[in-house]
């Protein structure tokens, strides 16, 4: 295990060096933000000290190395609007993105898994009703979904706020409130994706002839479901999983959009249409960090359950 944690930290390593480069290399192509910045009565003088100031005159190379070793010690500088260090702004904004994606992959999880499950054992009607739940929760948008839950349940029943985010801090009950149709609207493709795949891993291991055997042999059912079917298809399910929450994360950002909630997804978007580059990275940085430490996880994971998988 310590060895598949190595290779996997120093591959993530790797890996997020080269994405950072190349999300620097394209921001770089992005149309000079200083007369923005500036404004329209700025004077050549000030134009050209201002590019200076943030470094725009300097090559790309050289302005990349040089935001690299400030990240490896924490620094993601400060906003060129707002002056705001940026990861003082990320921290105030990722636990809203948290708070959507963590509940609704473990909803999604836990649902997915089970209904999977329960079509693979099951089968006749309930696998055939799973499979064509799980074509529809694929074919849905998200953004359709989280329009529809608005309409019902906050315009036409007024049971749930239409839009916003209350901290827990400040009410635990109007936490959860504000967050039952977000969660909802982007869990309800990922239980789709997770119980496919989930019925198709646990539906290959009852076929495998050590099962056969196992139930000649009178094991208790419930024993045999889950110390030797899940387990066996454990590593499938967390994978899809894994999946599953970079999904959600991603999709999170978009559905904060239609619910009005401030997290990354507000961030990302008004930097970008700003060409804030410093927050703009920050944010990559973030979800790149994100999807790396989800997949060495997983990989852990996959690697206890399957000792196989620690020699590759």
């Amino acid at each position: 295990m310590r060895a598949l944690l190595v290779r996997r930290l120093a591959a993530a390593a790797v890996l997020l060096i080269v994405i950072t480069a190349l999300i620097f290399g394209l921001t770089s192509l992005v149309p000079d933000p200083t007369q923005q910045i500036l404004g329209v009565t700025a004077t050549a003088d000030q134009f050209v000290a201002k590019q200076h100031e943030l470094g725009l005159d300097r090559p790309v190379g050289v302005r990349y190395l040089a935001w690299l070793g400030d990240a490896v010690r924490g620094d993601l500088g400060v906003s060129w609007f707002t002056g705001v260090p940026v990861a003082d702004t990320i921290t105030a904004r990722l636990p809203i993105t948290a708070s959507l994606a963590v509940p609704a992959t473990l909803v999604s999880a836990f649902l997915g898994i089970a209904y999977g499950m329960l079509a693979a054992i099951r089968g006749g009607w309930v696998d055939r009703t799973v499979q064509v739940l799980a074509s529809i929760g694929f074919a849905v948008p998200g953004m359709w979904i989280a329009l529809l839950l608005v309409i019902v349940f906050a315009v036409n029943l007024p049971w749930l706020p239409a839009t916003g985010y209350v901290s827990i801090s400040q009410s635990p009950v109007q936490w959860i409130r504000s967050l039952i149709l977000p969660v909802t609207a982007i869990a309800i493709g990922s239980v789709a994706a997770i119980a496919a795949q989930t019925r198709s891993a646990v539906a290959s291991v009852l076929a495998q002839d050590y099962v056969r055997t196992l139930r000649s042999r009178g094991l208790p059912r419930g024993r045999l479901l889950l110390r030797h079917v899940l387990r066996n298809a454990a590593p499938t399910a967390l994978t899809v999983v894994s999946l599953q929450f970079i999904g959600l994360f991603g999709g999170a950002i978009v559905v904060e959009q239609v619910f009005a909630i401030q997290g990354l997804g507000s961030l990302a978007s008004a930097s970008a249409s700003r060409s804030d580059i410093p927050v703009v990275l920050g944010v990559v940085v973030v979800g790149v960090v994100v999807v790396l430490a989800v997949n060495l996880v997983v990989d852990l994971l996959v690697g206890w359950l399957d000792p196989k998988v620690r020699t590759r």
